[in-house]
C-alpha cells in the first residue's frame, strides 16, 4: 500500500492533475508560491540538461543539420502556426501576448526524454533541442520585443532571466557531472522534475482561478489554439514526413521538436514580465501536450506488434 502511494505521488500525470485541481479549490497559495517560479525552472532545467553529455559539443560540424531542423520545426513552423492563430482569433490583448511568449520559447526540455520513451531519433532530438536552446539566447528576446513592442519592457530583462534559465543551468549541469554530483542526483531526478512542474501549474491555475470558474469560455479559443499546434500539427508533420521517406525514428523526433513548447519556461517569462493572465496559454498547452504525448505513447506501443510481424 505504502509503495503504491509513493509510486502514485511521483507520477507526472497524476501530479498534474492535483496541481489543477488545488489551484481550482485553493489558489490563495499561489501568491506564496509564485516568487519561487523562476528559481523551480532553473532546477528543473539543470536536471534536464544533466542528460546531455559533454562530448556532444566536440563535433561542432555534424551538429548543424540536426539543430537547423529543431530550430526549423520549432520556431518556423510550430512557432508561426501559434503566433498566426493567435493573431487571427484571440482578441484579448494578455492572452495574445501570452501565446507571442510561447512563439518565442525554445523546445520543451522533455522532448529529449520522451524521444528515448518512444524510440525516436535520439540524436535529433538532443541536438534540436541544444540548437532551440542556443537560438533561443538571441531570437527569444527579438521575437518577444518586435511582437510585445512597449508592453515587453526593456530587452536586457528577457535576457538575463534567459541567461538565468537556460545558459547558467548548463554550466551548474556540467559543474554536477564533473563533480560526480549528478550520479547521486539521478535517483531523484525525475521525483524533482515532476514536483517542480506541480508547483508550477499549481501557481499558474491558483493564480487565474477566478478566471477559470468565473469564465470558463474564454478559454476555448486558447484550448483551440493548444489542440492545433499538438495533435493537428503532430498528424500534419507526420504524414509529410512519411511522403518524404522518413524512417519511424526521425518521425518521431520530428513530431516531438514541432510540437512541444517549453511551456514552463513560457509561464515563468510571462509571469516575471507582465500577468497572471498572461501565463494561461501555456497552462492549456501543456495540459494538451501531455495529453497528446500519451496518446503518441499508446499509438507507438499498438503499433509495435504489427513492425515486428512485418
Amino acid at each position: 500500500m505504502l509503495m503504491a502511494i509513493m509510486k502514485l505521488i511521483r507520477n507526472r500525470d497524476f501530479l498534474l492533475f492535483m496541481a489543477i485541481l488545488l489551484g481550482l479549490l485553493w489558489g490563495q497559495g499561489a501568491k506564496w508560491t509564485e516568487k519561487t517560479v523562476l528559481p523551480v525552472l532553473g532546477l528543473v532545467m539543470t536536471l534536464a540538461t544533466m542528460g546531455v553529455p559533454g562530448s556532444i559539443f566536440l563535433s561542432p560540424g555534424k551538429l548543424v543539420r540536426p539543430a537547423l531542423w529543431g530550430v526549423a520545426l520549432n520556431y518556423g513552423i510550430l512557432g508561426g502556426l501559434i503566433l498566426g492563430l493567435s493573431a487571427l482569433l484571440i482578441t484579448d490583448g494578455e492572452l495574445r501576448d501570452g501565446f507571442v511568449i510561447m512563439t518565442a520559447v525554445p523546445p520543451a526540455v522533455a522532448v529529449i526524454p520522451f524521444s528515448v520513451v518512444l524510440n525516436g531519433n535520439q540524436t535529433l532530438s538532443l541536438i534540436g533541442t541544444i540548437g532551440g536552446y542556443l537560438v533561443a539566447l538571441g531570437i527569444t528576446p527579438l521575437i518577444a520585443y518586435f511582437f510585445l513592442g512597449g508592453a515587453f519592457g526593456h530587452p536586457v530583462k528577457i535576457v538575463t532571466i534567459m541567461v538565468q534559465l537556460i545558459l547558467v543551468p548548463l554550466v551548474l549541469s556540467r559543474v554536477l557531472l564533473w563533480t560526480g554530483w549528478a550520479k547521486k542526483l539521478e535517483p531523484w531526478r525525475g521525483s524533482l522534475t515532476n514536483w517542480s512542474f506541480f508547483l508550477i501549474v499549481y501557481t499558474i491555475i491558483g493564480l487565474n482561478h477566478q478566471l477559470f470558474l468565473d469564465r470558463p469560455g474564454v478559454l476555448i479559443l486558447p484550448a483551440a489554439i493548444a489542440l492545433a499546434s499538438t495533435f493537428l500539427l503532430g498528424w500534419v508533420i507526420e504524414k509529410i514526413a512519411r511522403l518524404r521517406g522518413a524512417d519511424t525514428q526521425t518521425i518521431t523526433s520530428m513530431v516531438l521538436l514541432g510540437t512541444q513548447k517549453n511551456t514552463g519556461l513560457a509561464a515563468g517569462l510571462a509571469l516575471s514580465l507582465f500577468s497572471d493572465k498572461t501565463a494561461v496559454p501555456a497552462t492549456i498547452t501543456t495540459i494538451f501536450m501531455l495529453v497528446y504525448i500519451i496518446r503518441l505513447s499508446i499509438g507507438r506501443r499498438s503499433s509495435q506488434p504489427v513492425a515486428h510481424g512485418s
